[in-house]
């Protein structure tokens, strides 16, 4: 499936070979995870009228989890970096500008850091909402009924989903706790004020809007 809801993956012989790597690397759970974000993101960035590069929307999305393969399981850095550093290797065979091989390593490296890639590139910003639409319900709303039933249809979600991709992060990073660490910011305010409550982002999973 090319096209869904009015977007297109791109028709280039990097994005399809993208497809194909990332197809015969990823499970059926992260691969239609990936898509879904590329079509979260493409849809997102033309409602805003973002001026983004498809092809490099598209790698991004479809690499931003390969760091949670088996493969990397034993790595002792984040995930994302892990993932970033794939696409980066990946991207070396083709003539792609080194700035766009950089926006690609960002955008992967800075998916899960709230925050921080609103204020950056399109294609940055946008794979981070991409992922938080897919994965916690992030702006649901902004999407309308057809559009979310189209990007399903094209590349479902499963009836486990959510608990699929809660085990998916934890197979993916149980080896290195260490890289788990945020901001530290809640730390300090959970020492500091007794009121304070952490986000849980698994709780955030289970009563997003999907599948309700």
């Amino acid at each position: 499936m090319t096209n869904v809801s009015g977007i297109s993956i791109p028709d280039s012989k990097l994005a399809r070979d993208v497809t194909q790597f990332v197809r015969d690397t990823e499970n059926d759970l992260l691969f239609f995870h990936s898509s879904r974000v590329f079509f979260w993101a493409a849809l997102k960035g033309s409602r805003m009228q973002l001026q983004f590069d498809a092809e490099l929307l598209y790698v991004a999305a479809m690499f931003h989890d390969i760091g949670l393969t088996a493969a990397y399981h034993h790595s002792q850095r984040r995930f994302e970096v892990d993932g970033a550093d794939a696409a980066r290797n990946f991207l070396s065979a083709y003539a792609i500008p080194e700035a766009d091989v950089e926006r690609v390593w960002q955008a992967i490296a800075l998916h899960t850091t709230p925050g921080i890639p609103e204020h950056m590139h399109p294609e940055i910003f946008l794979v981070q909402a991409g992922a938080g639409m897919d994965v916690a319900g992030r702006e649901y709303g902004g999407f309308s009924d057809d559009q979310r039933q189209a990007v399903v249809e094209a590349y479902p979600r499963g009836p486990d989903f959510k608990h699929g991709i809660i085990d998916a992060f934890y197979d993916g990073t149980r080896l290195r706790p260490q890289t788990t660490f945020g901001t530290f910011n809640d730390d300090v305010l959970a020492f500091k004020d007794p009121t304070f409550r952490r986000s849980d982002l698994c709780s955030i999973i289970l009563h997003s809007p999907w599948d309700h």
